[in-house]
């Protein structure tokens, strides 16, 4: 049984293969959240499915005919942009993909149980954007009834529980706090009962959990590539693998970061 709309992802499938998006249909009957508003076998009907129907989602197949998936993505407005999962049959692309922000990266024939983990983190960005809209309107509120300025009411809406993810991270040490804007962080990394958070060839000391820390961080920016690592994806700029299965993560600050092998499933993930 459907739920209700704020539960469901309104999707588009975009595939040149009629029997690739036959397929891909009947697996997204199984899950509950996903509506399928539309099929398309073309960049060109792709775009005027997202320009009518302004889908949440869209699985998104890379090499078609004419114009790529990648293509695509530069001719669809921003304001009607919706989350990208990309289905393809090769494994290419993914420096592209983290590089577009796509939610996901699925190589054919896709595997049941990565399908259900890029729904999931769909849906949770869904609601998380959802939040963001019902603080702005918190917002607005706010600032007609006390007169007070956008920036002062944000501060102390941003401290209550209707916080969602902040744009800066406060760094305690001693009776000073130091707050660094969340965009400019590279890498962060464990060392011990702290964590060292890498910005602009500075490091700086914090004392908490890396369960925590990761819980605060928008995932459509920050994933964790490691136990001990969570790393900016805006900063990615090459990925290495190796013959031990691992990868090698070059960021844009020169550091290379290494991706344990439980999490190589992340370098087609898109955030």
């Amino acid at each position: 049984m459907k739920g209700d709309d704020q539960d469901r992802l309104k999707t588009v499938i975009v595939d040149d293969e009629g029997l690739a998006r036959k397929g891909l249909a009947m697996r997204l009957e199984s899950f509950s959240n996903i509506e399928v508003i539309q099929e398309a076998c073309n960049a060109n009907e792709a775009l005027d499915a997202i320009t009518t129907h302004e889908p949440d989602l869209v699985f998104l197949d890379i090499q078609m005919p004419g114009m790529t998936g990648l293509e695509l993505l530069g001719e669809i407005q921003a304001d009607v942009m919706p989350m990208i999962i990309f289905v393809t049959a090769f494994d290419t692309f993914a420096v592209d993909a983290f590089r577009v922000h796509a939610i996901d990266y699925l190589l054919k024939p896709i595997e049941v149980e990565r399908l259900a983990d890029a729904i999931e983190r769909s849906m949770s960005l869904k609601q998380g954007k959802s939040l963001s809209r019902e603080k702005q309107k918190l917002l607005d509120l706010a600032v007609s009834l006390t007169g007070k300025s956008y920036s002062a009411v944000g501060e102390l809406i941003n401290d209550s529980e209707f916080a969602s993810y902040s744009d800066r991270l406060a760094i305690k040490d001693g009776s000073s706090t130091t707050f660094v804007p969340v965009r400019d962080i590279d890498w962060i990394d464990a060392a011990g009962d702290y964590m060292c958070v890498h910005v602009k060839n500075e490091t700086h000391i914090m004392r908490t959990t890396m369960r925590e820390l990761e819980t605060s961080l928008n995932p459509s920016m920050f994933q964790r590539v490691h136990r001990s690592t969570i790393v900016n994806l805006e900063r990615v700029m090459k990925v290495s693998s190796h013959i031990n299965g691992e990868y090698y993560l070059t960021l844009s600050c020169g550091s290379s970061l290494k991706m344990s092998r439980s999490y190589k499933d992340k370098v087609k993930h898109f955030f």
